[in-house]
């Protein structure tokens, strides 16, 4: 068995023979709720009818209560019924099919019926259009009713049932499952079925991503020992993320791109995310985060918030220079400044003022390192020191040509590091939650103070564990595994 399992109405409606997956009917499903003891089965749902109260409908009502992951779910039969029920989700879906048709030249007087299986259109020229429609209502088979004009517009979405399907439209089906369900479709004998799959979300192009891909490659070897599938994935696969235990984001976050959407759509299925929403949220925002660990009595640099122009002379006269200037939204030393005179402060303000309504203005407080504590579940994971990148303030340079130079780095034991350090940043990570952060903490005359609390720290193989080894990346895949059993 795959773990994937097919529900039909009656066996002839997808015959064993056609798939590696197990098939059984809804009745069957519906009679014996031990039928899968062990494990949490993936269900696609092929019943002739999703209609209220019918079997195909009852047959995802308890795959939901009995913990099974189904397609598709109760809430998507139920929006599908009505065009009112589904009507907010059609502005986004005309511009990708509109936009599909500009590209291909599509005659936009002539009549189109899309059909959609998994995601994928059978018409190749709208596959955009079919994995957004997938995104917005998970089921396994749509026909798409479009309403011809100089806009096209969409006149009616419906599941198609299986057994209506003709002219090599059963075909069509059967192989989108085949594609839809690939990462699956194996040779039994020679990997073991993993018990669970995390996927990692990545961006292959990324120039400073937190984890390198060998990084997420070695994390995939010590998975496999506690029965964990690790798969890559990029952005384009949103669609396939509800085919998942949970999802361990590795890509530079940020409220406004697809790594939001991500965690959200993770979030809403329940499933165990790093990083959350609610840590994206609070951690991205500079401003937020410096007023919520002022709240929590937790050290950080003496502050001062700008609104306008105006505010400039109340932080030099607080503040002294030089100082630091922050955009409230940033990551990896970007939208950070040091300014040295009151002309280049004013400067650097209008400039930034273009993109944002709110600078923060910090003290700047010089030190030849960096000090980063990995807190994981408000334990700490792992110490390291990030020295300034050379001839530069802070820990990553970046060039005018988009590369970017960084320092060196030192990585302790968690018993050699100093306690103090130790207990701020859990201090720091506690109001935000319970994922993966890294605490940044400079070390003062004055003692030790947080100056940013990350959602999505660096974590690679050769740093952050060249102290810890396998037990980082260990602790780090226990936290999901106690998640998915519970």
């Amino acid at each position: 068995m795959t773990g994937w399992v097919i529900l039909v109405d009656q066996p002839k409606d997808l015959p064993n023979a056609e798939t590696p997956h197990k098939v059984i009917t809804t009745s069957e499903y519906l009679a014996r709720p031990r039928l899968f003891d062990v494990g949490r089965p993936k269900l696609v749902n092929l019943a002739r009818s999703y209609a209220y109260q019918s079997k195909g409908y009852y047959a995802s009502l308890l795959a939901e209560a009995r913990g099974h992951r189904v397609v598709p779910t109760v809430e998507t039969m139920l929006e599908l019924r009505e065009a009112k029920l589904y009507e907010h989700a059609l502005p986004e879906l005309e511009d990708e099919l509109n936009r599909c048709a500009r590209r291909c030249d599509f005659q936009l007087d002539a009549e189109l019926k899309l059909l959609v299986c998994f995601g994928i259109s059978r018409d190749e020229r709208f596959e955009p259009f079919g994995r957004l429609l997938f995104d917005w209502f998970r089921c396994p088979a749509l026909e798409v009713n479009v309403e011809p004009g100089s806009w096209l517009s969409i006149e009616r979405i419906r599941p198609r049932n299986i057994t209506r399907l003709a002219n090599g439209e059963a075909t069509f089906l059967r192989e989108s499952l085949h594609a839809h369900t690939r990462r699956e479709w194996r040779d039994p004998k020679a990997r073991t079925v993993a018990k669970y799959d995390l996927a990692v979300l990545y961006d292959p192009n990324e120039k400073l991503p937190p984890s390198s891909p060998n990084s997420i490659k070695y994390m995939a070897r010590i998975a496999e020992k506690l029965s964990i599938d690790v798969e890559p994935i990029t952005r384009r696969q949103l669609a396939e993320l509800a085919e998942y235990d949970g999802l361990f984001i590795r890509e530079t976050t940020s409220i406004d791109n697809h790594t939001y959407r991500f965690a959200r759509r993770a979030w809403q299925e329940g499933m165990p995310v790093i990083d959350d929403p609610i840590s994206m949220i609070r951690c991205t925002n500079k401003v937020f985060l410096m007023e919520l660990l002022g709240q929590h009595q937790v050290a950080t640099p003496p502050t001062v918030m700008l609104a306008d122009v105006n505010d400039l002379t109340r932080a030099i006269d607080e503040l002294g220079l030089p100082l630091v200037v922050k955009i409230p939204d940033g990551s990896f030393s970007r939208g950070v400044h040091k300014v040295s005179t009151p002309e280049e402060f004013r400067r650097v303000a209008d400039e930034l003022f273009e993109e944002t309504d709110l600078l923060l203005a910090q003290k700047f407080l010089p030190t030849e390192f960096d000090w980063r504590v990995g807190v994981l579940g408000g334990e700490p994971l792992f110490v390291c020191q990030y020295r300034m990148a050379r001839g530069h303030w802070q820990i990553v340079k970046h060039r005018p040509d988009g590369s970017a130079r960084e320092g060196g780095f030192r990585t302790f034991d968690l018993e050699q590091a100093p306690k103090e350090l130790i207990d701020i940043a859990v201090r720091a990570a506690r109001p935000i939650g319970d994922g993966l952060y890294g605490i940044d903490i400079k070390e003062t005359d004055h003692g030790f103070i947080v100056m940013e609390v990350n959602d999505n720290p660096n974590l690679d193989h050769g740093v952050e564990d060249q102290v810890g080894k396998d037990e980082i990346w260990t602790r780090l895949l226990k936290w999901y595994v106690e998640r998915f059993e519970q």
